[in-house]
């Protein structure tokens, strides 16, 4: 079953001053939320797919776990080589079987994992949230980590309140990973998307998912087209930004100017770099 986009981790050194620099941006931010094994978080939402501010907060809360490993040790580990998007998760209606089609594609992380927490309305009423996630991985991407996430009790956490944002995006219209090989990535990408179709060009190639696209380029061809560098990818591919689709064409320009950012225009997109962006690349592009 095709998988699309759910949701991207930013890993950020400093919570507080990411979800500062993402309002900045013109973004509605949610509140702080804690894991019990030591993850603070804070979410960027849209229609069906969200950002996850994250980082480690409480590292004596680390356990054995598989989140705790998983999300807990590896952002640590993450954050000690530098900041950026570390999680592509794909949304799932069967966390279950697509934990048995990693394992039968050779590309399983984990067993099934599930977490439920208490999350809050905007008028403060207390709901609960519960997920159950499975990993795939690719040893050819050590700084990515992979998965899919399937939501079960979607009506308490998607909320339309959370997804109007001053900067009129609508939605990520896709993730962009570079990679010195593109082409070594293709199957594992396949496979963790369900989608067997790629675009195959000279610098990468791109998976059309039911929800935004995934990209995988060269880093040459990644700052050709954007004007700015991406991570650096010679441990392994690494994902570099993030696409964003604005309603009002004519606010591109000013976001990053809003936010106190010198932002570059390639055509119609604005570019926040990764120096601005706490080791991610933001891409504002018109939807019309």
């Amino acid at each position: 079953m095709a998988r699309g986009l759910d949701h991207i981790v930013h890993a950020v050194r400093d919570l507080d001053a990411a979800a500062q620099l993402y309002r900045s941006l013109g973004f509605t931010v949610g509140a702080r939320n804690r894991h019990p094994w030591g993850t603070h978080n804070y979410v960027v939402q849209f229609a069906g797919v969200f950002i996850e501010l994250l980082t480690l907060a409480e590292p004596d809360k680390l356990g054995d776990d598989g989140f705790s490993k998983l999300f807990g040790v590896y952002t640590g580990e993450f954050l000690k080589r530098g900041e950026g998007l570390s999680l592509l998760i794909l949304e799932s209606n069967g966390a279950s079987a697509d934990a048995a089609a990693f394992r039968d594609a050779g590309i399983a992380a984990s067993d099934l994992m599930r977490f439920e927490r208490e999350g809050k309305r905007p008028d403060g009423s207390a709901v609960k949230v519960a997920f159950s996630l499975a990993f795939a991985g690719d040893k050819l991407a050590p700084d990515i980590h992979f998965a899919v996430c399937q939501q079960h009790y979607p009506e308490n956490f998607w909320n339309p309140a959370f997804q109007k944002h001053p900067n009129t995006v609508s939605g990520i219209a896709g993730v962009i990973a570079v990679a010195e090989e593109p082409a070594r990535h293709v199957s594992f990408m396949q496979s963790f998307t369900g989608i067997a179709t790629a675009e195959i060009g000279r610098d990468g190639f791109t998976i059309a998912t039911p929800r935004g696209t995934i990209d995988v380029m060269t880093p040459a061809a990644f700052l050709q087209r954007f004007g700015v560098r991406p991570p650096d990818a010679t441990g392994g591919a690494r994902l570099a930004a993030l696409r964003f689709t604005a309603r009002e064409p004519s606010l591109l320009q000013s976001v990053p100017e809003l936010a106190g950012i010198a932002g570059l225009y390639v055509g119609n997109p604005a570019v926040v770099g990764q120096e601005d962006a706490k080791g991610a690349v933001l891409i504002f592009e018109s939807s019309r």
